[in-house]
């Protein structure tokens, strides 16, 4: 039989006893590893491994698994930036909360039992699009495709627990996008009526993100993909050979498109009515 600390480290780090005794191991093995340091005890029937994620802590503290913004990061998908301290926390369909010292959890309740630990995927994205909003759904959504995170089985899922009016989202939704920033700019875009081919490759420029009209292409360069000098040598390069080709290029950046969408539109609608002309 492993021992309790050798059993949780695969198994997620965090569990309840009771999954822990499926596997042999008792209460007195338990005691034994708690009162070592080996393992610790977050709340009557909950184990966890010391230096566990103490957001994972908090949420099985109050009786569920870590969901939204949180559990996306945890999960390595890209998340919009939440200004937001409260633990979110799954308890399945109809679980109890347990509220602890120190408590600013907000509780999602949706189909299933929630184990402690972290949420899975297809949960915390369903509870991002009810938290969080259109967004933040999209392109974690669009994230978790592209990385390989979800199964068919998870997209039907999703697909059946969002709103009938949501669902125009995972239609649009694609499983190139490789930044969430790409995510944002096109569903902003295709909420304005501007329809864009993605991930176009050019000869002599290479495939760059966006191309409006055939002749306008945008670039989504995110904080830390086109940072340092050779970058933006390389960046100015392809610039200039769209340009010589009859391409206008538009880049914003994360700053751009997160904070200041305003002035992306305004870029884009007068350079999207010279392409036209």
């Amino acid at each position: 039989m492993l021992a309790p600390a050798d059993l949780l480290s695969r198994i997620g780090g965090i569990a309840r006893g009771t999954l822990l005794q499926d596997h042999g191991v008792t209460r007195g093995h338990l005691r034994h590893a708690v009162g070592t340091g080996a393992l610790t005890r977050v709340r009557p029937g909950v184990f966890a491994l010391p230096g566990t994620d103490p957001l994972i802590i908090a949420a099985a503290a109050h009786g569920g698994a870590l969901t939204c913004a949180a559990a996306l990061r945890a999960h390595g998908v890209w998340a919009l930036p939440v200004f937001d301290d409260a633990v979110h926390v799954w308890l399945g369909g109809s679980g109890r909360a347990h509220p602890h010292p120190d408590c600013a959890c907000r509780v999602h309740y949706s189909p299933g039992t929630a184990a402690v630990g972290l949420a899975p995927l297809p949960v915390v994205l369903i509870h991002v699009y009810r938290c969080l909003g259109v967004e933040a759904f999209f392109a974690a959504y669009e994230s978790a495709w592209n990385r390989r995170l979800l199964s068919a089985a998870d997209q039907a899922r999703i697909r059946r627990e969002l709103p009938t009016s949501a669902r125009w989202l995972l239609d649009l939704a694609r499983a190139d996008a490789e930044s969430g920033l790409e995510s944002l700019l096109r569903l902003r875009l295709h909420l304005l009526g501007i329809r864009l081919e993605c991930q176009v490759r050019i000869d002599g420029v290479g495939r760059v993100d966006f191309v409006i009209e055939k002749r306008l292409i945008l670039e989504v360069d995110g904080r830390a993909n086109h940072a340092g000098a050779e970058r933006r040598h390389h960046d100015l390069a392809r610039d200039a050979a769209a340009s010589a080709r009859g391409y206008e290029t538009l880049r914003f950046d994360y700053a751009m498109v997160v904070h200041d969408w305003d002035a992306v539109v305004r870029a884009i609608i007068p350079a999207l009515a010279r392409a036209r002309a």
